[in-house]
């Protein structure tokens, strides 16, 4: 009797109590710290890096031509606020866009330098203009075009705006072996409602002159 009771009491003696799991509250705040940091980050980051498929020019562009997708590449760029002022990818019809002013190879294409080729309110006309040309007058340059008409004693009466604001396209250099008085054709874009009235100052032989109003910083 006295050895079973030894004999229990010794094994009673190798049980273990169980541990206490040690928990810090502090621990699990700090790593939710850590987590809500680095989302926050990531959402400025994603928030101020906005990048957004634009096309790019892959050429140069005059006023009158008509571009499609394939005379454009897809650039992809921060734009921020400014992202509404430029032709983003899938903005182009299938029929093109007319091109308005001159944009140089490799610009982004801006919203405001094309216009919906369905709705064009403007035509390329050929001038004949007298005396020489403004070296500033090229392509994407808008000029006021003057016109004089002739009188009976061959001499012209005075000058009147006959195309405000109109957008130079080209100017055509002159041919053949000996220059004439005038200055060589230029190729403008007219409002609709003023191309019978150019062609008749055309017809009727008046004097047309060109004064820029408006030319590009960068040709």
């Amino acid at each position: 009797m006295v050895g079973g009771r030894a004999g229990t009491g010794a094994g009673g003696g190798n049980e273990r109590s169980p541990r206490r799991v040690w928990f810090d509250p502090r621990l699990i705040i700090g790593i939710g710290l850590v987590v809500a940091s680095v989302v926050g980050v990531y959402g400025v980051v994603q928030a101020t890096d906005r990048s957004v498929p634009v096309y790019a020019t892959i050429g140069a562009l005059s006023p009158g031509d008509r571009v499609y997708v394939g005379d454009l590449e897809v650039a992809t760029v921060r734009l921020g606020s400014a992202e509404d002022r430029y032709i983003g990818k899938g903005d182009v019809p299938s029929e093109g866009l007319l091109v308005t002013r001159a944009v140089s190879a490799g610009e982004l294409l801006p919203a405001s330098a094309v216009g919906s080729a369905a709705s064009v309110r403007v035509a390329s006309v050929v001038v004949t203009v007298s005396g020489q040309l403004s070296q500033s007058i090229a392509p994407g340059v808008v000029v006021d075009v003057w016109s004089a008409a002739q009188a009976e004693d061959r001499r012209f009466g005075p000058p009147s705006v006959l195309v405000g604001s109109a957008t130079v396209v080209r100017v055509l250099e002159s041919s053949g072996l000996i220059a004439d008085h005038r200055g060589g054709g230029v190729e403008i874009l007219v409002p609709k409602d003023r191309i019978a009235r150019v062609l008749e100052a055309v017809a009727d032989g008046d004097a047309i002159s060109m004064v820029p109003v408006s030319i590009p910083v960068r040709r």
